[in-house]
């Protein structure tokens, strides 16, 4: 599992340009059964699947030291269209649960609308990683209300999934182009290398 053995996934350490995320986590591949039960959570209206999958995510190496360094978590956001249709937003389902089981422990405070996804790209599934990165330049920018509350601050982005790390990578860049001071993932699945 390349996202969870080291501070930066598999396909952050072969790239040649920098990361903009300081470390990645995973906790599992995406494969059988987890990817059927991810499309459950995301695409056929079960967001109970959040505290499931978050409790996983804790038991992920660095997950732990990620979320207790981390000021604010912060889900890779939905466009206005796509939220709209699906009801809800599986990577703001998945902080509020990961907020939910460490409240005690953790004192990063979920927000929600931090980032706002400006443009709904076409599907990236069977694109080269550089031709998703090109797809996603822009796509991400902070909310202007929520500029204040990101800078000099420690961020921990939370997603579903991340295959190449392409849109981890543009909103890492969107938050710290707002002024954060290091931006890290957790994420509940990671495509395993090939």
């Amino acid at each position: 599992m390349p996202c969870a053995t080291s501070p930066r996934c598999g396909v952050c350490l072969t790239r040649p340009e920098a990361s903009a995320l300081q470390a990645c986590a995973a906790a599992v591949d995406y494969a059988y059964p987890w990817d059927g039960l991810i499309a459950r959570f995301k695409f056929q209206g079960e967001p109970g699947w959040a505290t499931h999958f978050a409790h996983r995510m804790l038991q992920a190496p660095l997950s732990t030291t990620l979320l207790s360094q981390s000021d604010l978590l912060v889900p890779v956001p939905l466009t206005a269209a796509r939220l709209a249709d699906r009801g809800y937003n599986q990577a703001w389902e998945l902080a509020k649960a990961l907020k939910r089981l460490c409240a005690v422990v953790v004192a990063a405070q979920p927000l929600a609308d931090a980032l706002v996804r400006l443009i709904e790209v076409p599907d990236q599934h069977g694109l080269p990683r550089e031709q998703r990165l090109r797809n996603l330049h822009g796509v991400f920018a902070p909310h202007p209300l929520r500029t204040p509350q990101l800078a000099g601050k420690r961020i921990l982005l939370v997603d579903d999934v991340t295959t190449t790390g392409a849109t981890l990578q543009s909103a890492a860049h969107a938050l710290l182009q707002a002024g954060a001071a290091e931006v890290s993932a957790l994420v509940f699945a990671c495509t395993p290398p090939r």
